[in-house]
């Protein structure tokens, strides 16, 4: 207390000036419009700015929430475009395939807990396994497209063989708008790029042309995105054109998936084993 009484009497002056400079403000401040209109727009754009920084705060804090409600709504979505149904946990739900030809899928949510895009044959490890119902030659897509084809299980994990894999993965994918389909590869110089061929040179493309699943494999549903047309030109020795597809999928940020299952892929199988056989008796 002491050492306050000897500052404020060796500062009396200096004190005594600042009182009387805070009056006069207060007095500028509460008798001028214009000094007032400038302190409400000052106090305003405060008051803006920090609920902004609150804001972004509380969308940081709900992150989490908003990425399951995105699982949730892609879930939704794929029921509108599969079929009817719905499910709450890992466990495979039943829908009917859009191409009315008795195809049966199921689905089911997971997470990417590995994943490599730099390699010739690239892999991604995912969070669901045998006691998810998983198996070997399921498809697998995430949100914006295909993502690869289950090649290994364990009871809690599945290994995937990425879309990105020259020499381990060739998909039968189809143009949109014409309907004509052909095989879908990777050459490994881009793991934003696949490569759509034959399709012949006839069939008119153009840039921005959607591509995806065709429906005739026992992989994946029909009209599953792929991507979009990047580039053509004519494979000069095949004669077809040689499609650039622009991955609708970053499969560098992968993060949520979904497994695909056939419940008619056995049938489908035999059916397709015994076609082979008449063929090789008939060779003989």
């Amino acid at each position: 207390m002491g050492f306050l009484m000897r500052l404020f009497s060796k500062n009396s002056l200096f004190m005594f000036f600042l009182l009387l400079q805070i009056i006069a403000v207060v007095l500028i401040f509460t008798r001028n419009a214009m000094q007032q209109s400038w302190l409400a727009a000052q106090t305003a754009a405060f008051n803006s700015r920090a609920s902004g920084y609150i804001d972004k705060g509380t969308s940081y804090l709900k992150l989490k929430q908003i990425n399951d409600q995105l699982v949730l709504q892609n879930k939704m979505l794929m029921e509108q475009v599969y079929g009817k149904g719905g499910f709450t946990r890992p466990t495979f739900r039943r829908v009917h395939d859009t191409l009315g030809g008795g195809q049966i899928y199921t689905f089911v949510d997971g997470e990417i807990v590995y994943n490599s895009i730099n390699r010739k044959n690239n892999y991604f490890t995912i969070n669901r396994g045998r006691r998810d119902g998983v198996f070997p030659k399921m498809g697998v897509i995430a949100p914006q497209g295909i993502a690869g084809i289950v090649i290994n299980t364990t009871n809690s994990y599945s290994l995937v063989q990425s879309v990105l894999s020259v020499n381990k993965i060739r998909l039968n994918a189809a143009l949109k708008n014409s309907g004509y389909f052909g095989t879908l590869t990777w050459h490994g110089e881009n793991s934003r790029l696949m490569h759509l061929s034959d399709i012949p040179k006839y069939v008119p493309v153009k840039i921005g042309d959607t591509v995806e699943t065709d429906g005739k494999s026992s992989i994946f549903p029909k009209g599953v995105m792929i991507g979009t047309i990047a580039g053509y030109e004519v494979d000069r020795k095949t004669g077809f054109w040689d499609i650039s597809v622009e991955l609708s999928e970053k499969m560098g940020t992968l993060s949520k998936i979904y497994v695909v299952k056939n419940l008619k892929k056995a049938e489908v199988q035999k059916i397709e084993d015994s076609m082979q056989v008449t063929i090789e008796r008939e060779n003989d």
